[in-house]
């Protein structure tokens, strides 16, 4: 076969694997790769043979046309850390559980309290966590809880800390850590992540403290008039969210990334679907780019639904292929887990839609749930701030945790909590 095929055959090949692998400075930019007699273009035959060349090809002192030698160099985390953010990962995404986001901000809490005439104050926000976190058996269903950061430091009425009431529980502490929305400036009010100055510092507070993950809010929204997201809206969403990820990592915490897609607008779901499968391809690409672990971080996605104002109302099924469908076209199986949040679906949408895609499986990911209001809405109305009502409002959450514990698993049969459960939880531009 003559050398010009082989030649344009590696050069394709390296392409390929360059895209899938996130091997950059390959091809035109580098053409020594494809022009030096050092390069045995005919030996390369087979895909064990292409394969074996790899390592050089990623690794070795590469000189672009007509320019200096760069060295290609990755930095990577140690093993110890790698193993302990695998195991982590793994163990949040574990079968029949999920993780509980109690990581509301002091205003979004008041909001919370407000809702059931319940004043806001350290002293009640410390009680109904204290509620949340001694529910008995609520480790059965629950692997990681959210914390904001005065929770992650706080302790309940008993004296305990609000850490260790989570250990007892055998639930991994994780710790909310941006600082809140910005709007992008030249933009139509679409929003940029603030939190990563000083956040290497943070976060080695915060797992002295006892926090093994953390979470990162991105925010984009949906209206194809006004041509939303922008390029530039995906861009500062995956690059911060790289960021934040691999600092996490370098500090040992497991980043749960989540890129949320409001439901606001008409949108139908076949949007929503299209414009979730480009951010997910943007962000993983950044995470890439930026040597994230995949193996010791989680997503938090939105589900693939219809807009808050279309008509026409997606069925579970129709969300579930839709969800799963973007999620295959984009998520590398090296991520341990799908934590999805609720985006403002009623506490039984959010679990029936969840057992819908698990039956859909198996899947290379763990599909599972990282709720806030769709844990704990019913919780907090049936306490109402009263000591007396601790233990039923313990066990409207311990059947709430379970209902979504069974839909991990593909085994909900729907009708948990009722008609109060299907209330809807929807907040316009929602903001904690």
């Amino acid at each position: 076969m003559p050398h010009w095929h082989w030649h344009n055959q590696f050069v394709e090949s390296y392409k390929t694997v360059a895209a899938v692998t996130g091997l950059t400075r390959f091809a035109e930019s580098h053409c020594r790769y494809f022009s030096s007699e050092d390069w045995p273009f005919q030996a390369i035959r087979t895909a064990a043979a292409f394969n074996q060349m790899l390592p050089a090809i990623s690794t070795r002192v590469r000189k672009p046309c007509g320019g200096a030698p760069v060295v290609a160099e990755q930095v990577n985390i140690s093993q110890e850390i790698a193993k302990e953010l695998a195991e982590n990962a793994k163990a949040i995404a574990s079968p029949g559980k999920g993780i509980l986001a109690a990581d509301e901000s002091t205003g979004t809490i008041k909001k919370r309290f407000d809702s059931i005439g319940v004043e806001n104050t350290e002293a009640n926000r410390a009680a109904y966590r204290d509620l949340l976190f001694t529910s008995k058996g609520i480790g059965s269903y629950i692997s990681g809880a959210i914390l904001f950061e005065e929770t992650l430091f706080q302790k309940s009425p008993s004296g305990t800390s609000m850490v260790q009431l989570l250990k007892n529980e055998g639930i991994i502490p994780g710790i909310k850590v941006d600082k809140g929305l910005a709007t992008l400036p030249g933009t139509d009010d679409e929003k940029a992540t603030l939190g990563l100055d000083g956040l290497a510092e943070r976060c080695q507070e915060y797992y002295k403290a006892g926090a093994r993950f953390a979470k990162w809010r991105a925010v984009l929204s949906i209206d194809p008039a006004k041509g939303k997201p922008t390029n530039l809206s995906i861009t500062e969403v995956a690059h911060g969210l790289a960021r934040y990820a691999a600092i996490c990592q370098a500090n040992r915490l497991v980043p749960i990334v989540e890129p949320e897609i409001l439901t606001d607008g008409s949108h139908d779901i076949t949007v929503c679907a299209e414009v979730t499968e480009r951010v997910l391809a943007a962000v993983f690409k950044a995470l890439n780019d930026h040597h994230v672990l995949l193996e010791g971080a989680l997503l938090k996605p939105n589900m693939v639904t219809q807009g808050s104002d279309c008509p026409a109302k997606a069925s579970p099924e129709e969300v579930a292929f839709y969800t799963v469908r973007a999620l295959r076209r984009t998520v590398p199986p090296a991520l341990p887990g799908v934590m999805f949040l609720s985006g403002g679906q009623s506490e039984e949408e959010a679990s029936v839609n969840l057992n819908a895609m698990n039956r859909m499986g198996p899947h290379p990911w763990a599909l599972s749930f990282s709720y806030g209001r769709a844990l704990q809405a019913s919780c907090l109305n049936a306490w109402k701030g009263k000591p007396a009502n601790k233990d039923n409002a313990q066990k409207v959450l311990l059947e709430r945790a379970k209902a979504n514990s069974e839909a991990q698993l593909g085994k909900y049969q729907g009708g948990a909590g009722g008609a109060a459960a299907a209330s809807s939880l929807y907040e316009k531009r929602y903001v904690y």
